[in-house]
């Protein structure tokens, strides 16, 4: 376990430091800078914010002086946002894009489990083909099209829920189904197909048999291993919540890291992209390890080939 986690660490490292380089030099090869807007800046005051945040010096030693920082995770000033570092931005933005995060992805393993296990017990019959289609639908639809939809149904039509902010729980739901949506599919067929395989296997018909019900069949023997080939999704289903939130966030007018993020690519504020795209690597690979971790509990064969090794 141990040469595991010392493996896939070090494979981490080299992941981020490949991710903060390809990064750094795809924003800096983007024509422009960050001060470039409407109202053009004289000279001199260009000169001097750019000497302030060493954007004239050479793009070797800008690159070398990022890594040095990164290295501390010192994340540096953001170039737009007066008198914040990227770490205080992520620090503000962050708790709140994580329970949004949160709430989505618990919504979408509790309705895609629950359908997919539905849909599974019920093969061939109406409930299997509505989860089927409800499925197809959240496959489709992308987040921000839901989130207009939500919007429009439940907070201007029938008025259930506000349109935007952030604060109350109310003004949680919408854009957590938004971002649930999508994810919620996918774990539903994954759910279905796994489940219907793992029915077929003898010692599902072996506890069966033995005269215990359905329920306790599916509850104590199949959801186990059934859950398995989920489980493996979790890392990718992360991804897609966070890297979804920036544009909902925006929808919502929600005060979360995703909204800065979008806003920092418009601005070009190089320090704000960089800080909170290494930020989520970080965030998603420490996700997946987890995800890989939990095999382990789930599935003991994996823990005894572990051991041969």
């Amino acid at each position: 376990m141990w040469g595991f986690l010392l493996q896939r660490t070090v494979s981490a490292v080299f992941a981020l430091f490949f991710v903060a380089t390809v990064t750094f030099f795809l924003l800096h090869a983007i024509p422009g800078g960050p001060f470039d807007n409407d109202k053009k800046l004289p000279p001199e005051i260009l000169h001097n914010l750019e000497a302030k945040y060493h954007l004239n010096d050479p793009l070797w030693k800008q690159y070398t002086d990022y890594l040095r920082g990164l290295a501390l995770w010192d994340l540096g000033p953001s170039l737009k946002q007066e008198a914040l570092s990227v770490n205080d931005i992520i620090r503000q933005g962050f708790p709140v894009s994580a329970t949004l995060g949160a709430l989505a992805v618990s919504i979408a393993l509790v309705a895609g489990v629950t359908s997919g296990v539905v849909a599974a017990l019920c093969h061939n019959r109406w409930q299997d083909y509505l989860v089927s289609v409800l499925t197809a639908l959240g496959f489709a639809v992308p987040n921000f099209i839901m989130a207009g939809l939500l919007v429009y149904i439940f907070a201007y039509q029938l008025r259930w829920f506000p349109p935007a902010l952030w604060g109350t729980p109310a003004q949680a739901v919408l854009p957590a189904l938004a971002l649930a949506a999508g994810p919620a599919a996918v774990i539903a067929r994954f759910m279905r197909s796994s489940l219907l395989e793992v029915l077929q296997q003898d010692y599902i018909r072996t506890a069966k048999a033995k005269g215990l019900s359905q329920a306790m069949v599916v509850y104590r023997h199949a959801l186990r291993n059934a859950f398995i080939p989920v489980l493996s999704y979790l890392g990718p289903m992360l991804a897609t919540v966070f890297t979804g939130s920036f544009v909902v966030e925006r929808i919502f007018a929600i005060p979360g890291l995703g909204q800065y993020y979008v806003t920092g690519i418009v601005n070009r504020d190089y320090t704000l992209t960089l800080g909170v795209t290494v930020f989520y690597s970080v965030l998603l690979i420490t996700m997946n390890l987890l995800a890989d971790l939990g095999y382990v509990a789930l599935d003991p064969r994996i823990r005894l080939v572990d051991r041969t090794r």
